[in-house]
């Protein structure tokens, strides 16, 4: 059985390459080294994530961009993600861009954040700025009165924020 990380790799990447990076993603995530003669089918939810950031990342990519890689998961799973994109980030400079309703492990993680109502911007700054504000914490973890209440005084503008006429 092939790699499942490997599976399908080309793009014109020579052996070196394709090993070189194999090797950047066991790094990140040890478990799919492990796995690796599994098929994919056959792995947990959490090494299927990894296995799928593996795969983006054999690309070489500029940026990442995630859709909810904690959807699902167990929160050690999500931990040993987010821990490896941060890194990637931090230590590689990878651009990461993730959207995800996990705002407690998202603003953990997160340089900046934003967050989004509608397809709006509500809300965005520095993730450490944002980790602290009541409208947050209201928001994901207050009642659903609590939440419906932050997110009208979100979508008021601030004095001030009125455009010049």
């Amino acid at each position: 059985m092939s790699d499942p990380v490997a599976g399908g790799i080309g793009g014109g990447l020579s052996r070196r390459e394709i090993a070189a990076g194999l090797e950047r993603v066991y790094t990140l995530f040890p478990r799919l080294k492990e796995r690796r003669r599994s098929a994919s089918g056959l792995t947990s939810g959490g090494e299927q994530q990894m296995t799928a950031i593996g795969r983006a990342l054999m690309a070489r990519p500029q940026l990442l961009v995630l859709d909810e890689p904690s959807m699902g998961l167990a929160p050690l799973v999500v931990e040993t993600i987010f821990s490896a994109l941060k890194a990637l980030n931090s230590e590689e400079g990878l651009s990461i861009l993730v959207a995800e309703q996990n705002s407690t492990v998202a603003l953990r993680y997160a340089d900046r954040a934003a967050v989004l109502d509608g397809g709006s911007t509500v809300l965005a700054g520095e993730a450490a700025d944002l980790r602290g504000r009541a409208e947050i914490k209201a928001l994901y973890l207050g009642s659903p009165e609590e939440s419906a209440t932050h997110l009208a005084a979100l979508r008021r503008p601030a004095l001030g924020d009125h455009a010049a006429a």
